[in-house]
């Protein structure tokens, strides 16, 4: 059953080796995240698994120890899938399997020093179909075992000019109910995002967030949205649900 999740933005960019002289533009989205994996843990969960988008495939899933790494991001910057997410310098230097999105998940859990239940990663498709999403997030929350999720996904890559979807009038309102939903913990509201819609405005959130409304359904969690905004033109949320 589900106990409790953390809803948090996947951008590289929020790893500060990455960012480099930006890193602080995005100090409060990483604040964030950490009341957010804050209240994962509280909850005391026999199990972690870590829910993000990847471009490749309908799903693919991470043991724990599955090594990741921002190579392709300009940095020797290693992660491990595990509750202790340090890598040594050789394992920095060789590129990992994990998606990116379960990489900067990663990073998150070492910077928490999350140590508390095990984790495995979850990566699914970012066109992959409502229903099956929600199927996935049913079998995740089926049984007896507490369950925690951190779900990592963007909201719109098309709020500015200067975004990298460039503007598009429609992905503040977009935005501004996917913040709604994910801070109310609505399951209904994100079980009917628009795929099309949401694939036009670049989201990469989609699916996972409605994996995570399929494992909801049967939870009676409540949300609170502990971050909004759009630096970079993309739109980043960061929320609790318990």
């Amino acid at each position: 059953m589900l106990v409790a999740a953390a809803l948090c933005p996947c951008p590289p960019l929020l790893v500060p080796a990455v960012a480099a002289g930006a890193a602080p533009e995005l100090d409060a989205a990483r604040t964030a995240c950490t009341d957010a994996l804050g209240v994962l843990a509280a909850a005391r969960p026999d199990r972690l698994i870590v829910v993000g988008p990847t471009w490749q495939g309908e799903t693919e899933t991470y043991p724990e120890g599955t090594h990741g790494s921002f190579r392709g991001f300009g940095v020797d910057v290693g992660v491990r899938l595990g509750r202790n997410g340090a890598t040594d310098g050789t394992e920095a230097a060789v590129p990992g399997t994990l998606p990116p999105s379960l990489a900067v998940a990663a990073w998150l859990l070492r910077r928490t020093g999350w140590s508390d239940a095990p984790i495995e990663g979850l990566a699914v498709g970012e066109s992959l179909a409502p229903e099956r999403c929600r199927d996935i997030g049913r079998e995740i929350a089926a049984g007896t075992e507490r369950v925690a999720l951190l779900v990592m996904g963007d909201a719109s890559a098309c709020r500015t000019l200067k975004a990298p979807g460039y503007l598009d009038e429609r992905a503040e309102p977009f935005d501004e109910a996917v913040g709604r939903a994910l801070g109310s913990a609505d399951l209904a509201a994100l079980e009917a995002l628009d795929v099309e819609l949401a694939r036009r405005l670049m989201v990469s959130g989609r699916a996972p967030w409605q994996v995570l409304a399929g494992a909801a359904e049967d939870a009676g969690l409540g949300g609170a949205l502990l971050y909004e905004d759009a630096p970079y033109g993309v739109g980043y949320v960061v929320a609790s649900w318990s």
